[in-house]
């Protein structure tokens, strides 16, 4: 680990953050933690991390605080709030947020640290809670050379990171991995409901693709989810259309027209719309044969 990083304040431990937490506790970092829920912060007692009856109480004394909450506006409320965590991190720490958010809400957030007095990293994530679990996420990091190679050691505990360019550029390369994932998901959906369909086995077309140029995570992780019917959310679909829209409206700032992008969040607005926000972003194999009339609504298991 980096020679000053040794404490780390943590605020959000659930599917993604719980896992993360104990990753860095089992790392050898002296690990603070703060869920809303407190339960799910209390878990992580007997891995060594402490539990924060507050944000500021984790961010007290904290070389570093991982923000690893459900969304911008959450980031924003919990660390620059009335009562914000980032306002109890002492001059100089760095404030590391891990969650997906907007690019132009992170380079807000770096210059609201900036005037606290601190350095900022936004850093988000992809690999799902196995990946966090296993400490193999990607791990796509903007900010300042030095500050970014400060959190070597935090990274490695937790997968493999790069250095993807200044303030918000981490955030960018999130929403480009989201468009991708979310644009293979719906491929892959429809591969499987136009196999079945004409008489195929679904489970047998996956089995077949696996090696060859179709081949993906998202077929073999997700693809396996479509044919055995297991939609527990690892990625919500509710959160899928926080990065699909985030990804449309900086398209839009830069005069883009994504049409695969377009539709693929228009499917998965469908399905949030239809009771299918808490499932897993693979179910979005239930909307498109629900649209076809093959099927139940997404908004059943």
């Amino acid at each position: 680990m980096g020679e000053t990083v040794r404490r780390i304040g943590f605020v959000g431990t659930g599917i993604m953050g719980g896992p993360m937490a104990r990753r860095l506790a089992d790392g050898g970092f002296e690990v603070t933690a703060w869920n809303r829920s407190q339960d799910k912060a209390d878990a992580l007692g007997r891995f060594g991390v402490r539990r924060a009856g507050t944000p500021k109480d984790a961010a007290l004394n904290a070389d570093v605080l991982v923000c690893m909450l459900s969304s911008g506006p959450v980031c924003d409320d919990v660390l620059f709030g009335d009562d914000g965590a980032a306002k109890a991190m002492k001059p100089g720490a760095i404030l590391l947020v891990m969650s997906s958010i907007a690019p132009d809400m992170a380079r807000d957030q770096a210059c609201q640290a900036e005037a606290l007095g601190l350095r900022y990293v936004d850093a988000p994530v992809s690999g799902g809670e196995a990946g966090a679990r296993d400490g193999t996420l990607a791990i796509m990091a903007g900010g300042l050379d030095d500050t970014v190679s400060q959190l070597s050691g935090v990274f490695a505990a937790l997968g493999r990171p790069t250095h993807v360019g200044p303030v918000g550029a981490g955030s960018l390369t999130k929403l480009a991995n989201q468009l991708i994932v979310a644009t293979t998901i719906g491929a892959v959906a429809e591969a499987l409901v136009l196999a079945e369909s004409g008489g195929a086995d679904p489970a047998r077309v996956r089995e077949a693709l696996l090696g060859g140029f179709a081949d993906s995570t998202v077929l073999r992780q997700h693809g396996l989810r479509m044919v055995t019917g297991d939609f527990r959310p690892g990625g919500p679909a509710k959160y899928q259309i926080k990065d699909t829209g985030a990804a449309l409206d900086v398209a839009r700032a830069y005069t883009l027209d994504l049409p695969l992008a377009r539709t693929v969040d228009a499917l998965f607005r469908s399905m949030v719309d239809k009771g299918g926000g808490d499932l897993d972003h693979s179910a979005l194999i239930k909307e498109i044969k629900r649209a076809n009339g093959l099927g139940e609504t997404a908004s059943r298991i």
